[in-house]
């Protein structure tokens, strides 16, 4: 089974996986073992143990470590079940520095009306209908909307929008005002029938799934909040109106600020966070499972048709040695992007078998990298969390975590940090 040196290299690429593609699913490695837990089994649980009532769910993670990933997964397991699942990529509509609660919910009314309308479901609401022709007189944007899909008349509000602040305040200024009049408009109007219809057809509920919000930016908003902050926290309860089950991703720096309480009681539930991988244990040590999982996840891309059996074996295809790969998994610390953009890296260079000094080659280029952004008093934090394995508050976790300078675990005794193994290799800790 020869290595096909192009495709290894394109499949390496950092993206989420399409989890509807059948070959993209042969990529897909469960890490939930390692993890602490299954976090989609218990997103997923709580959605069947409430199938005829409204749920909403916070979900949150590292940048790269597979949320999206997850969350595909989490819509195949719902589609299983026969749930209508309507998968929101927010970063397609949304301006990410610049969004208000109604750009959120006529992003969701956009993806449910264009889901539903793909499978002959059709709505037309008499209170949208009004309310796009008075917005497309203050855009000057002529919308007929009898003559168009429900959907389509969204798509050209927001898509006139998401790149022109000025028309976005313009739009706020009407919309903000009528916050409870359109959720309410959504639910009635919208979700009430679309359940209804979807009932019907033999599904047993429906499901919004919001990705992408976990990339807020930190930019404070015209209140004093922090934008994540003033969405999930001072407006949160109108978030959390909607008459469906919904799953949001937030910004990670939600859990280490001081309104965590706040939005935990907000939204009924504490946000399930999904970790690293661990690579070593948190009393030191490699962890044994952590590094064959994620042995398996790189020879996955190289020989998807292969068992994980097989895929051990063809290892001197890819590598020169299994302690080569077994380097390569350890210093990525389980984060898996960095871990596909490394192998990129060497393979950028040469031609699988990638050789010891072509890998450490590609670590010491990773840590040049790092290491110029990091100030003494940042190693100073980094050298307390590797002999603690905690940091504390939003301002830690600005400078350490969102950084990637520490990365986060899951045990049975709860999180833990560490920093960076790519770090390790340059300074005393």
């Amino acid at each position: 089974m020869p290595l096909d040196v192009k495709k290894f290299y394109q499949v390496c690429n950092p993206s989420p996986l399409d989890l509807r593609n059948a070959q993209e699913r042969k990529y897909y490695i469960d890490f939930s073992s390692v993890r602490g837990g299954n976090i989609i089994k218990e997103l997923m649980r709580t959605i069947d143990l409430s199938p005829n009532m409204a749920t909403c769910q916070l979900f949150t993670g590292h940048i790269g470590c597979g949320k999206s990933t997850e969350l595909q997964q989490l819509k195949v397991d719902l589609e299983k079940e026969n749930f209508h699942v309507v998968y929101v990529e927010s970063g397609q509509v949304l301006e990410t520095g610049d969004v208000d609660v109604t750009d959120i919910m006529l992003a969701i009314a956009q993806s449910v009306s264009e889901s539903l309308e793909a499978i002959e479901i059709k709505l037309r609401t008499g209170y949208f209908v009004n309310l796009f022709r008075e917005i497309a007189g203050i855009l000057q944007t002529p919308i007929e909307i009898g003559d168009v899909e429900f959907s389509v008349g969204i798509a050209k509000i927001t898509a006139q929008t998401k790149d022109s602040p000025k028309l976005r305040n313009q739009l706020r200024a009407c919309l903000e005002p009528r916050t409870k009049d359109i959720i309410e408009a959504i639910n009635h109007d919208m979700l009430a029938l679309a359940q209804e219809k979807l009932k019907g057809i033999g599904k047993i509920g429906l499901v919004v799934i919001v990705d992408g919000l976990d990339k807020l930016t930190n930019v404070q908003t015209q209140v004093g909040s922090l934008l994540p902050e003033y969405l999930f926290v001072d407006r949160g309860e109108q978030l959390n109106r909607l008459n469906c089950h919904v799953v949001y991703t937030i910004p990670l720096g939600l859990i280490f600020s001081k309104s965590l309480q706040r939005l935990t009681n907000i939204f009924g539930a504490h946000p399930k966070v999904l970790p690293m991988v661990p690579v070593q244990l948190r009393q030191g040590g490699d962890c044994p499972e952590g590094m064959a999982l994620l042995q398996q996840m790189v020879m996955a891309r190289a020989f998807p048709d292969a068992n994980s059996v097989q895929r051990l074996d063809l290892i001197s295809q890819v590598f020169d040695s299994p302690a080569t790969l077994e380097r390569l998994c350890r210093v990525s610390g389980g984060h898996v992007r960095n871990l596909l953009m490394l192998i990129r890296k060497c393979i950028e260079d040469k031609d699988p078998p990638l050789s010891h000094n072509c890998i450490e080659k590609a670590i010491r280029a990773s840590w040049n990298q790092l290491n110029g952004t990091i100030n003494e008093d940042e190693w100073d934090l980094l050298r307390q969390v590797r002999k603690t394995k905690t940091i504390a508050g939003l301002e830690q976790y600005q400078t350490l975590v969102r950084n990637l300078f520490v990365f986060e675990y899951q045990d049975d005794d709860g999180s833990w940090f560490d920093v960076n193994p790519i770090l390790l290799g340059g300074r005393t800790f």
